[in-house]
């Protein structure tokens, strides 16, 4: 299959936009990640270790005594965005396997500081109680002001970091 060209981001945007305004209609509530992937995690933990579940203030109201962590609409969204990605990408032609590097850094090392950085977002994201892609499009879909601190921010800090970082991509 011939691959295509990218959506046009524009008309990509007000999709977004579209979607975004539904979900806050249906659902009351906006779209994220990071809570779809800390029922998986109680799901687990709750497997090996129950007892530790049911007695962790924080970790029982996702799943102690007899909640399924899986019974949540945004294990549905996430299963939904996964499914979405890989049609898109076989409609699209673009399903391949790659890792996008710069010259200078191995395959290994990339992969290695992709799972260190993810484990940053993902640790910062339980912290706030709340991911990224949350705070983006749901604050600032709203146009709160802290979601668009929040995002200047993550956008300085990456952009200063860059300069660390820059030699192995160039």
């Amino acid at each position: 299959m011939e691959t295509k060209k990218y959506s046009n981001p524009y008309l990509a945007g007000v999709g977004l936009g579209l979607v975004m305004l539904i979900a806050f209609w249906i659902t009351g509530l906006g779209l994220g990640a990071s809570g779809a992937m800390m029922r998986t995690v109680v799901a687990v933990e709750k497997a090996v270790a129950p007892d530790h579940v049911n007695e962790n203030f924080y970790l029982k109201k996702y799943g102690g005594e007899d909640k399924n962590p899986f019974e949540h609409w945004l294990i549905f969204e996430i299963l939904g965005v996964f499914a979405g990605g890989i049609i898109s990408g076989a409609f699209a032609g673009r399903i391949k396997k790659e890792t996008n590097k710069g010259p200078k850094i191995t395959i290994r090392k990339r992969w290695i500081f992709a799972f260190i950085g993810g484990g940053f977002f993902g640790f910062g994201a339980r912290l706030a109680r709340g991911c990224t892609s949350s705070v983006a499009l749901c604050g600032g879909t709203t146009m709160a002001v802290g979601s668009w601190v929040t995002m200047i921010a993550i956008f300085a800090g990456a952009y200063m970091a860059a300069w660390f970082v820059r030699k192995l991509w160039i």
